[in-house]
């Protein structure tokens, strides 16, 4: 190859971008992006898996007792001191249709797990009755 096709084909390469600095500079740039993208990702996991908020409520139902026409609940709260919370009750039939249901506000208290009774009045004879879920309020 002589000098003046060398020289064209530089410029044409150098013109194109098709010079060794430009693929040396793409792959560079590559490199760091997929560094930046990993730690963005593994940030977030941490962020919202590990180090996010833990559960702050736990309702375990502790039995219920049924009649024609109410079903009364028992359940155990577990929650943080001095919080209002809310519980959804709910009386269902043997087909799992939901026959009874009703909000209850539970008052702030000093203590962390306390069990509670609630009787909810139903449109047909209930099978079984039970905490749907809490909330805070």
């Amino acid at each position: 190859m002589s000098t003046e096709q060398g020289a064209t084909a530089a410029a044409l390469d150098a013109r194109y971008g098709r010079s060794p600095n430009r693929r040396v500079n793409r792959r560079i740039l590559a490199i760091v992006g997929s560094v930046v993208l990993v730690a963005l990702v593994v940030g977030w996991v941490l962020w919202t898996g590990v180090l996010g908020a833990k559960a702050q409520l736990e309702a375990t139902d502790l039995g219920h007792d049924t009649t024609a026409t109410t079903t009364t609940v028992r359940w155990s709260l577990a929650a943080p001191v001095n919080t209002e919370v809310s519980c959804a009750v709910e009386a269902q039939n043997d087909n799992h249709g939901i026959v009874g249901w009703k909000i209850v506000h539970l008052p702030a208290s000093g203590e962390a797990v306390r069990q509670f009774s609630e009787t909810v009045r139903t449109s047909e004879r209930a099978v079984t009755g039970l905490i749907n879920r809490c909330w805070l309020s």
